[in-house]
């Protein structure tokens, strides 16, 4: 059975950077993409936002998701109030998804990221609360999972899930080359290969990407993950 998969960035190019290669795994796999993006990147030294926009729009026709933005008052404009979680919360009733995907909340290089984590967190809790008077119109809905991506926390400590995703590694540059406009100053397609390089080499394989989860993940018991397990 096919499951939703919502994607949630910050800024138009921080899902395909941060979990895109795990997205292209879920569309093979036949569950549908949504991706959120709460700016178009207005505070940009490189790329207009209607540019920028237009980057996303491709980037989501390639990974064959349905992509909306969300306007939160622009690029360093993101605020982490109620207000904006709600609103968010509305969202994933409408989408109805089983994971949801979000920046990590912690605090890193651009603090939209961790705004967009936290606001996502708690969207996630108030999706599923029936009496929330502004979400009356639009029917609860719980969660399974919400995992944090990292777009420029390398290395700050060990995801607790990671996903080899060797196989998509040319197709995942591609899609974060479709943001040419940010590869204008640094070669950011380049980076998130070589950590998922990194990252893949402690697990013997070529590439890997990892996640963070919100809360414990479920198993049925020990022994199913037993097959997945790698050993070195």
């Amino acid at each position: 059975m096919s499951v939703t998969i919502l994607a949630v960035g910050a800024h138009p190019d921080d899902i395909e950077f941060g979990c895109g290669a795990l997205l292209l795994l879920e569309r093979q796999a036949g569950n549908a993409v949504k991706l959120l993006v709460l700016s178009r990147g207005e505070a940009a030294s490189s790329g207009t936002p209607e540019e920028r926009e237009q980057e996303s729009r491709a980037a989501a026709a390639q990974l064959g998701a349905a992509i909306e933005f969300l306007d939160f008052r622009g690029d360093c404009y993101l605020e982490y109030t109620p207000q904006n979680a709600v609103r968010l919360a509305a969202e994933i009733r409408r989408a109805q998804p089983a994971i949801v995907l979000a920046p990590h909340p912690e605090a890193n290089q651009h603090p939209d990221h961790a705004a967009a984590g936290s606001l996502v967190r708690d969207a996630c809790r108030f999706a599923r609360y029936a009496g929330l008077v502004d979400l009356l119109t639009l029917p609860p809905h719980k969660v399974g999972q919400l995992y944090y991506y990292d777009i420029t926390r390398h290395g700050v400590r060990p995801p607790d899930l990671v996903v080899d995703v060797s196989a998509v590694a040319p197709a995942w540059q591609q899609l974060m080359e479709c943001h040419a406009s940010q590869m204008r100053t640094r070669r950011y397609a380049e980076l998130q290969l070589a950590a998922a390089h990194l990252l893949g080499l402690s697990l013997g394989v070529e590439h890997a990407c990892g996640v963070y989860a919100n809360d414990p993940v479920r198993v049925e018991r020990l022994s199913s993950l037993a097959l997945s397990a790698r050993h070195f």
